[in-house]
């Protein structure tokens, strides 16, 4: 369960997706995470270097270690299930105005007060 609440810390797993081709310096790899604020930066590195999925080489720069190779290799399967994902929302994207059938059994939806419906 320990991984679950380190990689639902937000930014964490984004941090490993950007380091797994190699090093990065602070500011190459806060681009690459969307200019998330230095301080959480900070805070994400300092908490995957505790755990030692995250190095600081001597140059200054991040990078995954064995453990954190480890992480992404296992991430893969939930970067391929986001991938099929994605599509399938692209491919439904004109449904998304329309609500799913409530399934058999189920009671019915309170009417919405803006809509009547």
């Amino acid at each position: 369960m320990a991984a679950l609440d380190l990689f639902g810390r937000r930014w964490s797993l984004r941090v490993v997706w950007e380091l797994r081709e190699g090093a990065l310096g602070f500011r190459a790899l806060r681009e690459r995470c969307s200019n998330m604020s230095s301080s959480v930066l900070r805070q994400r590195l300092v908490e995957l270097i505790e755990v030692r999925l995250v190095h600081q080489t001597p140059d200054g720069h991040y990078a995954l270690t064995a453990l954190g190779r480890q992480a992404h290799t296992a991430l893969s399967p939930l970067v391929d299930w986001s991938v099929a994902w994605a599509s399938d929302l692209a491919e439904h994207s004109d449904d998304h105005d329309t609500p799913a059938p409530d399934p058999p059994g189920a009671p019915p939806r309170p009417l919405d007060d803006a809509t009547g419906t």
